[in-house]
């Protein structure tokens, strides 16, 4: 499988900050899950993918290209949505439409009039007067009308309704239909990245903790609740990460079966996307 993007050895050095050898790709047809909390480094990964901020060192290739020297190609095929509308909210759809054909050369006029009328936006109401999802949707029709090979997401649900970001997320599998397209999808909202997600990459404190299929997270992994008498019984090597809570004990193991298996006295449920996150960040390990 042909990789869209690849990052690798990314570092990026702030006073206060440093961005530590980031490594990870982007396989074409896949939608990759970005997480990580507040000020772990994603925004930061994002705008060196970007080119809109220069890195210490690494490299970031995207379709085969170098980001830096062939920026401009690159950008011709990438589509960007970030958390808010960036809009003039005199402007209204149209307005959008006509300055960004004169930008892109694949600018579809049909696709963009097709996705307005397949999300109900307006064409002649101005900008001002939509609402946050409409105004999100109008960003993602607009990153998508000019026929982008990848799409580039920061918190591009957040802050939207259930039914807006069903629509959302159904129109990002639409679009990694074609095994030609990819999007790295950088959210907060883990039960989205849940829904859609191919693999999951998480950073923290600037560094990549994991970067792995969402399926073997969410259906191999699992987390042993138990009480501080059969915790202080098992093999901690055996255990990615722990933590004490008000009831005993809860860790995340590798594989879920086979350590109930193991241990059939023992309660191993399902881990989901947040739940591994915390463990990862608030746990403790061997």
């Amino acid at each position: 499988m042909e990789n869209i993007l690849e990052v690798k050895n990314l570092s990026k050095s702030y006073p206060s900050f440093q961005l530590s050898d980031v490594s990870f790709t982007v396989p074409s047809g896949s939608i990759v899950g970005f997480i990580g909390e507040n000020g772990a480094g994603k925004t930061t990964t994002l705008k060196l993918i970007l080119n809109e901020i220069r890195r210490d060192s690494g490299s970031v290739t995207i379709f085969g290209m170098d980001n830096i020297k062939d920026e401009r190609k690159i950008k011709e095929q990438i589509g960007v949505v970030f958390d808010e509308s960036y809009f003039h909210g005199e402007f209204k759809a149209g307005d959008i439409a006509a300055i960004l054909k004169r930008i892109y050369k694949s600018w579809d006029d049909a696709l963009f009039e097709d996705c307005l009328r397949r999300f109900k936006l307006p064409k002649n109401k101005i900008i001002k007067e939509y609402s946050k999802g409409m105004k999100m949707k109008l960003s993602i029709v607009s990153a998508i009308a000019h026929h982008p090979r990848l799409l580039i997401l920061d918190e591009a649900t957040s802050g939207l309704d259930p039914i807006v970001r069903s629509e959302i997320l159904d129109l990002f599998l639409d679009f990694i239909q074609d095994e030609s397209h990819a999007i790295l999808f950088s959210s907060h909202l883990t039960g989205d990245l849940e829904k859609v997600a191919d693999y999951v990459t998480f950073i923290h404190e600037g560094k990549i903790v994991f970067d792995r299929s969402k399926d073997d997270l969410i259906y191999l992994c699992g987390i042993v609740k138990c009480d501080t008498a059969d915790f202080q019984k098992l093999e901690k090597s055996k255990l990615i990460r722990w933590r004490k809570n008000e009831c005993g004990y809860e860790a995340l193991v590798e594989n879920r079966e086979e350590f109930k298996r193991k241990h059939p006295g023992l309660v191993v449920d399902t881990a989901t996307i947040d739940e591994i996150m915390l463990l990862y960040v608030k746990g403790e390990k061997a």
